[in-house]
Order: structure tokens, then C-alpha cells, then sequence
């Protein structure tokens, strides 16, 4: 076992040797049109004042990071090793606009706090107008939030977090490979899943069928509010509900006191 692992780290080493320049740049060439893919694919986490444009020039350079940093072993996983880091350079720029204001994260708490709960109370998804209720708010209101607290409605994998001991690391890099998991784990992963599922499926029609468009079937913000006839904006606010619903649920499935 360990001469094998050997010799895969020799062949990796090798290969990385002799990826060209040229080859790096007909990957760049290739691969320019995924950096567009992936931002649009951010765009439902982004303030709507964002320039795109900017975070398109961004992640040009995040590709050029993953082209430099590249090994060609697996060329069939280029484009998930690119998109990390087009994405990873994406939010390194957000950070630096400091896109999460202070006052935007206690919106946040506020409308997660109110979320946990109703939903509580009621054993099932919130709809937003019970929300919207719950907190005090006319619909419309809560929609406004919606699309203020909309950034900080997810934790990305590459988020760069401080270590115990001072340093920087990634949460990606902290999940276990799924081809090294035990089986203790995989029944675990296989069982949060399922009550993931059921969870989604007690959702509205509507935010049960964007959630499956977005993750499942990788369909953009603009393509998803064309099927429904309705704008990117109202599909962001029914998608960062959705979300901050899931996250609610998962924080009572990993803190059972939480319901009692």
C-alpha cells in the first residue's frame, strides 16, 4: 500500500512538471467560459448592487490560480478544482468590499431566530407570510429583508476560517474524503440526507421545485424565474427563505435540546 501511494505521488510530481505554459494557457482558454457559470450561479447569494462585471474579472483570476496550481493528474476533474477557486476568489473580493456588513448578520439573526421558532411550533416549513407575521412585518417588508440578509443565508465549503492554534484554514479541507469514510459515518451522511429530503418535500410547492432547479439540476437565477414567470428577485427571496429553513432544521438535528 504505502509503495503504491509512492509511486502515485512520484506520478503526480511528474506530471506536474510537464504541464506546459502552452497547456495552461488552451486551459485557461477553455475553461474561461465556466468562471461566467459559476459567478452567475453565486449571483442568488448577492446583493442585487453588485457589479457583476467586477466579480467576472475576479474570477478570471481565480482560474488562473487553478491553472498554475494544477497537476494535470485527472484532467476530468478540472472544472470542480476551477471552480473552487474561481469561487474562492470571488468571496476573498466580497470580504475585501466587506459585502456582510455588521447590521446585515443581525437582520439575519433576527429573521433565523424568528424562522427556528414558528417552525417549531408548527413541525414544518414556515411559509413567509406566517413569517412575515411572526416578526411583525407586512409582506412586502419581509421580502426587503429577505433580499438584505441574502449573502449571509449559507456557509460555502472554501469559507476561510482561524484555526485553535492560530492559523488559517478551509472548511472543505476539513471534510473527510467520502472514499476514506467509515461506515459509521456513511449511515450517518445517508441518514441526515434522507431527513433532509423529507424535509424538503413538506416545503410549498414553489420554493421545493426552485431548490431542485438550483442544486440538482444547475440551472441558473435568470433561467429559473423564466420557467416561473417571475422576477430573479422574488426567486432569490423564496430561495433564501428555503435555506434558512434547511440551516434551521439541521441546527435542531445536531442540537436536540434546541426543541425542548
Amino acid at each position: 500500500m504505502q509503495s503504491q501511494k509512492t509511486v502515485a505521488n512520484l506520478s503526480a510530481k511528474i506530471a506536474k512538471v510537464y504541464v506546459s505554459e502552452e497547456d495552461r494557457a488552451a486551459l485557461i482558454e477553455k475553461f474561461l467560459p465556466l468562471v461566467k457559470t459559476v459567478v452567475d450561479r453565486m449571483k442568488i447569494f448577492l446583493p442585487s448592487t453588485l457589479d457583476l462585471e467586477d466579480l467576472y474579472n475576479v474570477g478570471v483570476t481565480g482560474l488562473m490560480t487553478a491553472v498554475r496550481k494544477y497537476d494535470g493528474v485527472q484532467a476530468a476533474a478540472f472544472p470542480a478544482f476551477a471552480s473552487m477557486h474561481i469561487r474562492g476568489a470571488v468571496r476573498d473580493e466580497l470580504r475585501r468590499m466587506d459585502w456582510t456588513p455588521r447590521s446585515v448578520r443581525e437582520k439575519a439573526k433576527l429573521v433565523r431566530e424568528a424562522l427556528e421558532g414558528l417552525e417549531q411550533r408548527l413541525g414544518r416549513p414556515a411559509l413567509e407570510s406566517e413569517v412575515a407575521s411572526e416578526m411583525g412585518l407586512p409582506l412586502e417588508s419581509y421580502w426587503d429583508l429577505l433580499d438584505q440578509i441574502r449573502p449571509v443565508s449559507f456557509v460555502p465549503l472554501d469559507e476561510v476560517f482561524s484555526g485553535e492554534e492560530g492559523g488559517e484554514s478551509r472548511l472543505h479541507d476539513k471534510v473527510s474524503d467520502e472514499s476514506q469514510e467509515n461506515a459509521r459515518e456513511s449511515l450517518e451522511k445517508r441518514e441526515v440526507l434522507k431527513l433532509v429530503a423529507e424535509q424538503v418535500k413538506k416545503m410549498p410547492d414553489l420554493p421545493k421545485k426552485i431548490l431542485a432547479m438550483y442544486y440538482f439540476e444547475d440551472m441558473r437565477l435568470a433561467e429559473i424565474a423564466l420557467v416561473f414567470q417571475l422576477s430573479e428577485g422574488r426567486i432569490s427571496q423564496i430561495h433564501t427563505q428555503a435555506v434558512l429553513s434547511l440551516r434551521s432544521f439541521l441546527k435542531r438535528l445536531n442540537n436536540p435540546n434546541i426543541c425542548s
